[in-house]
């Protein structure tokens, strides 16, 4: 069994930046997958950015992609999401997942964290 524990969010200005962090523990942090995902108040969780295991492939999605940047470190089992010039549409609670595949939908996520909000104001 993997727990995941979100950190980092919080209230920004638009154009700024933060960093979230997702700890695992339990459980070897490897051969997962990890993703960051995302869900705004009335909306759908939604697919923000994937990183595979030994970081040789990642994932983002459109409205993120040349802003955030994701990475992990195998040997601390944390994966990081990089937020820059972020918009008031990124809004929303952000979750980290864990899984043995890649997917850009929830459903084949085994693990998830209980999530960290971030706002960013106008």
């Amino acid at each position: 069994q993997v727990q995941l524990v979100e950190s980092g969010g919080g209230l920004v200005q638009a154009g700024g930046s933060l960093r979230l962090s997702c700890v695992a523990s339990g459980s070897t942090f490897g051969p997962y997958t990890m993703a960051w995902f995302r869900q705004a108040p009335g909306k759908e969780r939604e697919f923000v950015s994937a990183v595979s295991w030994t970081s040789i492939n990642t994932f983002y999605a459109d409205s993120v992609k040349g802003r955030f940047t994701i990475s992990r470190d195998d040997n601390k089992d944390t994966v990081y999401l990089q937020m820059n010039s972020l918009k008031p549409e990124d809004t929303a609670v952000y979750y980290c997942a864990g899984g043995r595949t890649i997917a850009v939908v929830p459903g084949p996520y085994e693990y998830w964290g209980q999530g960290t909000q971030v706002t960013v104001s106008s």
